[in-house]
């Protein structure tokens, strides 16, 4: 078993962590130094003195690179064995590592143990509100309910690595990534709860608010962005269509039908692009999915309309709000 922890500017949490680690006999751990420049040379030192493989970036390129640099590492040099990463700021601590190397070894197919933070006691409001928010997103996004989705105490058996090393993201939301393709090929999701640590309210995270989290929801608001699209367009061909046929059902149905081709090419190449289910595969479910909007589609717009009396713009806007997070909900689980 390998024990990889990526760091950036650590200070000496990293070393205390590394000696109590020394006390549990799990295996070699191997230290990627991402970039932290020379002022932290002596701590990166001290650590290769303890026994630790050092391995460096020349500059910052992220939790997600240092982590693959990790992996690939692990799979050239032959280190064969489950595979645990933790954080090097003191978060994480040694019993709670060897209790997911525990859960990995009775695991009876290859699958991901997370070291899933309780969040009790006092915790920095950032830290607290930013998991809920994340938690609540990743449910929306795959129909899993996560616990944590940003712990990062997390393990994998050696066949994962392979895998591990082509998801897409170089820093935060490469974790994320991590979670929302996983279930895609079969792999499980373990959560083991872990005790929560925040040192100093959290100020040694190199996590930035705006930007990471605006990596990690990326996919929601790319889908945002096409169903935005979509529904304009869908939108204009409905009052086009009805004013040609003068017929709810038909103006539905061929406003529907163009917008969800327009819809379908750019969810699965800009939104969906890690799923791997070809065209063959994706397309019938994704036009069943189209059916079954229309019906959903036609059914709200013709009670709100004809029922409530409510006017045609403002049914259609309501209308589109109501199968909004189903339509994602579905593309992600079953069509992509």
């Amino acid at each position: 078993m390998t024990i990889l922890i990526p760091a950036y500017e650590p200070d000496e949490r990293l070393l205390d962590l590394i000696i109590q680690l020394k006390e549990y006999p799990l295996g070699p751990i191997v230290l990627v130094d991402d970039g932290s420049g020379p002022a932290y040379r002596a701590i990166f030192e001290r650590a290769a003195a303890f026994g630790c493989t050092l391995l460096s970036h020349k500059t910052n390129l992220g939790k997600g690179a240092a982590l693959k640099t990790g992996f690939r590492h692990i799979q050239e040099a032959g280190l064969h064995g489950n595979v645990i990463c933790a954080d090097s700021d003191g978060q994480h601590l040694p019993h709670d590592i060897k209790r997911i190397a525990e859960t990995l070894l009775l695991q009876s197919k290859p699958g991901i143990v997370l070291g899933s933070r309780r969040f009790s006691g006092t915790i920095p409001l950032r830290s607290r509100f930013g998991n809920s928010v994340t938690r609540s997103v990743f449910a929306l996004t795959t129909g899993t309910k996560i616990y944590d989705t940003q712990t990062g105490l997390r393990g994998f058996p050696f066949q994962m690595l392979d895998w591990l090393c082509r998801i897409p993201g170089e820093r935060f939301e490469y974790e994320m990534n991590m979670l929302l393709t996983a279930h895609k090929e079969g792999y499980t999701i373990t959560e083991e709860y872990i005790d929560t640590v925040y040192l100093e309210d959290n100020k040694s995270s190199h996590f930035r608010p705006l930007i990471d989290s605006f990596r990690i929801y990326l996919p929601i608001l790319m889908f945002s962005t096409s169903s935005l699209i979509s529904g304009l367009l869908d939108f204009v061909l409905l009052f086009l269509f009805q004013s040609l046929t003068h017929n709810l059902f038909l103006a539905v149905a061929a406003a529907r039908l163009c917008s969800s081709i327009f819809n379908y090419s750019v969810n699965r190449k800009y939104v969906f692009a890690g799923g791997k289910k070809s065209r063959l595969q994706s397309l019938p479910k994704y036009f069943s999915l189209v059916v079954l909007v229309l019906m959903f589609n036609y059914g709200l717009l013709y009670f709100y309309n004809e029922k409530l009396i409510i006017p045609l713009v403002a049914a259609k806007i309501l209308t589109e709000i109501s199968i909004f997070v189903f339509s994602y909900w579905a593309q992600r689980k079953f069509v992509y």
